[in-house]
């Protein structure tokens, strides 16, 4: 019978009791089904790297995990994908480092994948691979002698030609994605610019969606991830008697919330938006006592500088903005690098007046949609979006701004404290039909159901 294996670099194992199910979980949530598998990595460092996957059953899907050493880690993870892809991806050469000995212990990583994943795959499994973790592993199956359908989804964007031109090793990374029968990417625009560097970089011919390289041809399109909105909404709805959210909405005393929520990364543009706040305080003294601003932002990937860089500026920007502007009774800025559960935050979500996306780049950003789906329809918050993030193709109603301009950020979160409510409901019905609509079970299907049937089809002759 065939079934579906899902890969990617960590594998959410649910945990007996109170497990939070990340975005990607989420997202596969209708796939995993009795005789799924998924793949990946147990998130466990060993000395040596297993060469056996250990398996766990948990209603009907086997999670199959192997264990890296810290040297494949420090290579494949924190050295060739974090150091290398993450900031090209992101558009951020200048913070780009490519040693060859990182990548060679990222091949080095996906051939164990691949070696792995060679004693529990069957001859007719379909498999979808995910994100920049995972290029070449289609690649190696191939090698090894699989011949079922093979999907690859990017998460994060893509460059244009020009830009991936500066990768020592992008010819190799682009020919692997090649090897997949369907690739997708969030927007149009990181699917062209993979179909554009595709021919430029390597000569393959491409019409339409439809690219061929050396006698195969492979499918590239768009397929944006979406969230569970009407079980987030539920969250929102009972967040009403989370201790936390009870006890920020009576810290407000009648003040408005903006919040941001994302994780600490030089991508999501969090200096701008400190800035932003300082610039809309300054320009806008209405707001004076009349607003906080609360960013939650935990920390992540700690072993690359500049992440250690990104926090210690943080936390300058912040004592500064509170030094300015703070008085006895009111801090401005309120920023904490701690987690917070699920219903939580979509209860904070639903307590803000505005919602502050404003990454410098993104795949999509699901926040955008989370803060969305939180919304009361009758008193609904304002979406501050940047144009960058994927999102912002779907949410056309949100203030779209661009986060390389403080000012700009400054005026939109001006404009969404004081919109009147009629057009802050307009607003929201709109969004909230897109963010019901493009969900985590809708993204899910289409990816599938164009795997399936890509194997049956071909390049038009005229691409031959």
């Amino acid at each position: 019978m065939a079934r579906v294996v899902i890969v990617s670099n960590r594998v959410p194992i649910p945990k007996a009791r109170g497990a939070t199910a990340g975005g990607l979980a989420v997202a596969l949530r209708d796939l995993l089904k009795p005789g799924t598998i998924w793949f990946g990595w147990s998130g466990r460092l060993a000395s040596e790297p297993s060469a056996q996957p250990a398996l766990v059953e948990a209603r009907g899907v086997t999670y199959a995990t192997i264990d890296l050493s810290s040297d494949d880690y420090r290579g494949y993870y924190v050295g060739f994908a974090n150091g290398a892809l993450w900031p090209l991806l992101h558009f951020r050469i200048g913070l780009m480092r490519f040693r060859r000995q990182d990548y060679e212990g990222y091949l080095a990583v996906n051939r164990s994948f691949a070696d792995a994943l060679g004693s529990v795959l069957q001859l007719d499994d379909t498999l979808w691979a995910h994100d920049y973790h995972l290029v070449p592993l289609g690649r190696m199956l191939r090698e090894r002698g699989f011949q079922g359908p093979m999907g690859f989804f990017l998460h994060i964007p893509f460059a244009p030609p020009s830009m991936m031109e500066a990768l020592p090793v992008a010819r190799e990374l682009i020919a692997d994605l090649c090897a997949y029968d369907l690739v997708g990417f969030q927007t149009e625009e990181h699917a062209r610019d993979f179909r554009d560097c595709a021919q430029r970089i390597l000569g393959a011919t491409v019409q339409g969606e439809w690219v061929r390289l050396n006698g195969r041809s492979m499918r590239v399109f768009t397929c944006p991830i979406g969230i569970d909105a009407e079980s987030f909404s539920r969250d929102a709805d009972r967040a009403v008697n989370d201790k936390v959210v009870q006890r920020l909405a009576g810290s407000l005393t009648g003040r408005a919330l903006a919040i941001g929520v994302d994780r600490m990364d030089y991508s999501k543009g969090l200096p701008q938006r400190f800035e932003a706040y300082a610039c809309l305080l300054e320009k806008h003294p209405e707001h004076h006592r009349k607003v906080h601003l609360l960013q939650i932002c935990p920390r992540s990937r700690e072993e690359v500088d500049e992440y250690r860089k990104l926090r210690s500026e943080l936390d300058r920007l912040a004592g500064r903005i509170n030094g300015r502007f703070s008085e006895f009774d009111w801090t401005p800025l309120r920023y904490s690098t701690r987690a917070a559960p699920r219903t939580t935050l979509a209860g904070l979500y639903r307590t803000a007046r505005v919602g502050v996306v404003t990454p410098l780049r993104d795949g999509m950003n699901l926040v955008a949609k989370e803060f969305v789906a939180a919304q009361s329809d009758e008193d609904p918050g304002v979406l501050v979006l940047s144009q960058f993030a994927g999102a912002a193709h779907e949410l056309t109603e949100a203030l779209i701004v661009n986060p390389f301009d403080p000012d700009a950020i400054a005026e939109a979160m001006h404009e969404g404290l004081s919109m009147p409510a009629p057009e802050r409901r307009e607003r929201h019905l709109a969004l909230k039909d897109k963010v019901f609509r493009t969900t985590a079970q809708a993204y899910s299907e289409r990816f599938m159901e164009a795997l399936s049937q890509v194997k049956a089809q071909s390049v038009p002759r005229a691409a031959a």
